[in-house]
């Protein structure tokens, strides 16, 4: 399989090489953990792009413990990691008490080479005991609390069913800012209804926050799923890929240089995708932004000085 050319962004691996000295690989955990916009706390059904299955793990039955993950993930990887980031992905990862939190965090971190947590979550489940708990493992340990946001436009956020509004993300990143910790920031491009200066609108909006990293997702159509019915209806379009490369593109222009780039598309599992076929060859996309990068003679932050004035 050839190899990705050349990047002009700062991708999340050479960030990590460049600040530990080694190869460092994150770990993937469902810890079990449900989201209250399926619970009923907030709404029921979700986000409409989610299937709501969780991981592979979980599909499968009982899920082994956070310890018996880690070990598993690192089999995989070794030789070629020398540190780990356990990375709590499944649905809310901040949804539950504090007290519970801390064991399933303290259980990671006590495994070897585990250097630090990438904890996903909702804008509306960090509340301020939570934050603080965080903020304590930051003072010894690498942390990254991944915020879904999706879209700044709280109409998108509405007929996306998201559950919450812009303000609350806001307000997430202004209580997490200044406690040691990195924030990351999800966003989907081909969002139904938004336009290419919707999508120019929220990057410039997150390069004005104090975020340090994203990651970019292709929308996707997955059987299963409110968007999937909407697809397949033909109520709504796919975005084409030479659309996704472009807008990437004059994203990866208005981000901060040193914004970390941890992720530029997005595939779902095979047995429910729907849409978009080209979605599905992650590395011809990803090689696909570089090239229209260099076409450009382009790079990230290459317009973020000129939004700043």
């Amino acid at each position: 399989m050839a190899k990705p050319i050349n990047k002009r962004y700062n991708d999340l691996k050479s960030y990590w090489r460049n600040l530990f000295g080694c190869n460092v690989h994150k770990l993937q955990i469902d810890a079990g953990f449900t989201c209250p916009n399926r619970d009923g706390l907030v709404a029921t059904g979700g986000c409409i792009y989610c299937d709501g299955r969780g991981s592979k793990l979980r599909q499968q039955g009982e899920l082994p413990s956070v310890a018996e993950q880690i070990a598993s993930g690192k089999k995989y990887y070794k030789p070629h990691a020398s540190k780990y980031i356990a990375y709590f992905q499944t649905f809310t990862n901040t949804y539950a008490p504090v007290e519970k939190l801390r064991d399933l965090y303290d259980e990671a971190l006590a495994q070897e080479d585990v250097i630090g947590l990438s904890i996903g979550t909702r804008p509306d489940c960090l509340a301020p005991d939570v934050i603080e708990l965080l903020s304590e493992y930051a003072k010894k340990y690498h942390i990254w609390v991944e915020l879904g946001l999706q879209s700044v436009h709280d109409k998108t956020l509405k007929l996306i069913n998201r559950g919450h509004n812009f303000q609350q993300f806001s307000d997430a990143v202004n209580s997490l800012n200044g406690s040691g910790l990195n924030i990351c920031v999800h966003i989907i491009i081909g969002l139904p209804g938004e336009s290419d200066e919707d999508v120019l609108t929220t990057a410039k909006t997150l390069a004005s926050l104090p975020v340090q990293g994203i990651k970019i997702h292709s929308l996707l159509a997955l059987e299963g799923t409110a968007l999937g019915e909407m697809y397949k209806k033909g109520t709504m379009s796919m975005i084409t890929k030479e659309k996704y490369v472009s807008l990437v593109a004059d994203v990866l222009e208005i981000l901060p240089p040193k914004m970390v780039i941890q992720r530029l598309t997005a595939d779902g599992y095979r047995d429910i995708f729907l849409a978009p076929d080209w979605a599905m060859n992650k590395l011809d996309v990803l090689n696909s932004i570089n090239k229209e990068l260099a076409r450009r003679d382009s790079y990230q932050g290459k317009h973020y000085q000129h939004l700043k004035k």
